[in-house]
């Protein structure tokens, strides 16, 4: 019914002995694949200007900005956008930073920062806080 198939140990020999060798080769050829780029770039203090602007996303979604007369009342999306706007008009340099509550969706944080780009801001920066852990 089954039919065995008899292998001569030659030829099993022959084989073990090329999966031995393209595992050395492997082995040896690996470390070899990754490339460091050496680069010896520029010094240069880090500037920030005066004043950075910064908007605050808080666990309801709700949206901040530290200018103004309602620093501390929420305001909506365009108007996000037009003060950021009319700050960045001024002061083309200033520089805008989101500040998030911990465990806010990323879609809230994501659209935080989009509202912030589409107002013209070329760079937003995150502000953390320290933490005593390291990953």
């Amino acid at each position: 019914m089954f039919q065995t198939l008899k292998l001569n140990p030659m030829v099993v020999l022959l084989g073990v002995g090329v999966i031995v060798v393209l595992l050395v080769i492997f082995s040896v050829t690996a470390p070899l694949l990754s490339h460091d780029i050496k680069l010896e770039l520029p010094q240069a203090p880090a500037k920030l200007t005066d004043d950075p602007l910064v908007v605050s996303l808080n666990q309801d979604g709700d949206l901040f900005i530290d200018i103004g007369e309602g620093k501390n009342a929420p305001i909506l999306g365009e108007e996000l956008e037009a003060h950021i706007a009319a700050v960045l008009k001024d002061k083309p340099q200033t520089s805008i930073m989101v500040k998030v509550d911990q465990g806010v969706e990323y879609e809230k944080v994501i659209n935080a920062m989009v509202l912030v780009q589409a107002a013209g801001a070329a760079n937003v920066r995150l502000i953390t806080e320290a933490s005593e852990r390291v990953v």
